[in-house]
């Protein structure tokens, strides 16, 4: 894989100069290069970009700063070469290789699909025929295949194991001209919130290092959140999206199930059940742009299921409850300064016309309880069984598991597992009783409005904080148990520079509604802040 210096403007291999390529092409069409049509200069004003020979910039904001779709425009448009945009996301990735994010690159491949991007663009008759995201860099995660990478879910005994094809998200992205640049990391097994196996290491948080990034999907938060990728593809069967994008400040969303395929991943609860899907899991993205999500989402979901997908700027939130959950902390407070983000937020969707209600969920505070109970029952085996059945050959010594797991993290999740599995049967009924009045609880308090709740009680924790405490993310996994879409939005940082955010969830097939209520606090809060950026501090 690449490990050397990338591209600097004039050497050899570089697109041509952004000016050269847009008069060739105004050439090929016939018109005079210095005297444009006046259809071609509103197709340059349309792209909404700046170019000064150094930095290009979409309503302020640098390269690395930008949302795909903005990036997408401006390579279609020639005001960008992907060249330079995936150069420059790789250098990030780079100089930030210190967070442990990517797991293995593919860096030399990618600049080589971003100078047949620029091609396509040269080639082109006109903008609107290229795909959406011609020459757009992402990532993905490990446990998601990607063809030729390694796909291990950070298990030991899948070493130098690589995936033979893509998996349908990153095929459908693929389709749409994005270009993965690398694969990142997670858990072993990709259970737990810290991002840490045997064949990887430690993956940091972009804002402190000496504290995590999240889980599973640590390594997505991480290239996100300090801007090597303007998205990435996470999954997401107990919080794996959300927990890493609120610790990395960026935007996260859980679809509803069954509008992107999951079951390709590892390790998938369909594999022992034999099922084709499972509502506790999906794949959905990362992004640091939260005009990103609905495209994106568009993008991965099942065709049929894209034609029922409401538009987000459609969505008026006059007279919609904006419900905040009261008695539901996790046997700690919630942190005062995310108490007083997710009460910001609250009033953002007011001042939009929501009507915030304060409803009492007690029942949250058993979450975690109630989602591990019928965990187990979606995997229709143990955590034990499954760290196993993904390894590339079967075990027939006697060692059990847990002596087996590399993780500390890994080794604790198997033996709860067993301690769960060995509740009496009459016990487990009357708590999965219990979830199901949860759920009804907060359905008829969310109506056709959304929920904001934080998915972890404070911000990022310093590594190995999170052990033995799997009450914390109850907040995020509660949402898996009730198969609801839910987005993470990032809210400023609190006084210590680490990101603060909300999730927001909705009835079952509202994704537009919970990424409609990303966009208005977006632009009321403010969204990602790059690290060492600035934010207004949330009290």
């Amino acid at each position: 894989m690449n490990s050397g210096p990338s591209p600097v403007p004039g050497e050899r291999g570089r697109s041509p100069p952004l000016r050269g390529r847009l008069a060739a092409r105004l050439a090929r069409r016939g018109e005079d290069p210095g005297r444009p049509s006046p259809c071609t200069l509103r197709r340059m004003r349309s792209s909404r970009g700046r170019w000064d020979g150094a930095e290009w910039s979409h309503d302020g904001g640098a390269v690395t700063e930008a949302s795909a779709t903005a990036l997408g425009r401006a390579i279609r448009s020639g005001t960008l070469t992907s060249r330079q945009v995936v150069g420059e996301h790789i250098d990030i990735l780079r100089r930030r290789s210190d967070l442990g994010a990517v797991a293995e690159d593919r860096f030399d491949e990618a600049l080589a699909e971003a100078d047949a991007a620029d091609r396509m663009v040269s080639d082109a008759a006109a903008p609107e025929s290229l795909p959406p995201l011609l020459g757009v860099p992402f990532t993905v995660k490990e446990s998601i295949p990607v063809a030729g990478m390694p796909h291990t879910g950070g298990l030991a005994s899948r070493r130098g194991l690589r995936a033979a094809d893509d998996a349908v998200a990153v095929q459908r992205l693929r389709a749409a001209g994005a270009i993965v640049v690398a694969v990142t990391n997670t858990a072993e097994l990709c259970l737990g919130i810290e991002s840490y196996n045997p064949l990887y290491g430690r993956t940091r948080n972009p804002y402190d290092t000496s504290r995590v990034a999240g889980g599973s999907s640590g390594g997505e938060g991480a290239a996100v959140g300090a801007g090597g990728v303007p998205f990435g593809v996470g999954a997401d069967t107990g919080g794996s999206i959300r927990i890493p994008a609120f610790f990395c400040g960026v935007f996260g969303h859980k679809p509803t199930p069954g509008l992107v395929p999951s079951a390709e991943q590892i390790p998938s609860l369909t594999r022992h059940a034999g099922t084709a899907s499972d509502p506790m899991e999906t794949i959905g993205p990362l992004a640091r742009r939260a005009e990103d999500l609905m495209p994106l989402l568009r993008i991965i979901a099942d065709p049929d299921a894209v034609e029922a997908i409401p538009d987000p700027h459609a969505v008026k939130f006059d007279g919609r409850p904006i419900v905040v959950p009261d008695h539901s902390t996790y046997l700690r407070p919630i942190a005062a300064e995310l108490s007083a983000a997710r009460d910001r937020a609250a009033r953002v969707l007011a001042d939009a016309g929501g009507v915030v209600q304060h409803v009492s969920l007690p029942g949250l505070r058993r979450a975690a309880q109630f989602y591990l109970i019928e965990l187990r029952k979606h995997a229709g085996t143990s955590v034990a069984d499954l760290f196993d059945l993904f390894a590339e050959s079967p075990y027939d010594g006697r060692l059990p598991a847990w002596t087996r797991a590399h993780s500390l993290q890994l080794k604790l999740a198997i033996i709860g597992d067993r301690i769960a599995g060995a509740v009496p049967a009459a016990v487990q009924r009357r708590i999965a009783a219990a979830g199901r009045e949860l759920a009804a609880e907060i359905e008829a308090a969310m109506g056709d409005g959304v929920l904001l709740h934080p998915p972890f009680p404070r911000t990022a924790p310093r590594h190995s904080g999170t052990l033995a405490r799997p009450w914390l993310f109850g907040g995020a996994s509660v949402f898996n148990l009730l198969a609801l879409p839910v987005t993470e939005v990032p809210l400023g940082l609190d006084r210590r520079g680490l990101p603060l955010g909300i999730q927001v969830a909705a009835a079952a097939g509202n994704d537009h509604l919970t990424i409609a209520a990303a966009l208005h606090l977006e632009r009321g809060v403010g969204g990602w802040v790059p690290p060492g950026g600035r934010a207004p501090i949330v009290r």
